[in-house]
């Protein structure tokens, strides 16, 4: 008797779950946002990457460009605010993947330029 009251425990409990509305405008809306944000963090990680790779040329120490580098990345989400008005939408894992993105972007940049440089030390 037991068995039959946990096995009608368990259908009702599996009836009453039910999967929440899943909304695509809503969906598709951040997914374009995001794309848009990759796509700044992008732009400014190479634009970034030229700067360093110029300042090495130049002959400054190497911790130079390491460091300006680190305080723009940091700023960068203050940048991508001002051009977009909805990066309220973004979580904290978003942001954090821009931040690597743009992080390792700038460093590839970087360090492939300085490789190609003739200018090389």
């Amino acid at each position: 008797m037991a068995k039959k009251v946990r096995r009608k425990l368990e259908e009702e409990e599996a009836a009453a779950f039910e999967f929440p509305v899943f909304d695509e405008s809503a969906f598709v809306s951040k997914e374009f946002e995001m794309t848009f944000a990759l796509g700044l963090a992008g732009i400014l990680a190479v634009v970034l990457g030229v700067i360093s790779w110029a300042m090495s040329v130049a002959g400054l120490n190497g911790w130079v460009p390491f460091s300006i580098g680190l305080v723009l990345i940091a700023v960068s989400p203050l940048v991508i605010r001002r051009l977009r008005t909805r990066s309220s939408l973004y979580t904290k894992g978003d942001w954090a993947g821009l931040l690597a993105l743009e992080f390792f972007t700038w460093l590839a940049i970087w360090f492939v330029l300085l490789n190609l440089s003739p200018h090389a030390f």
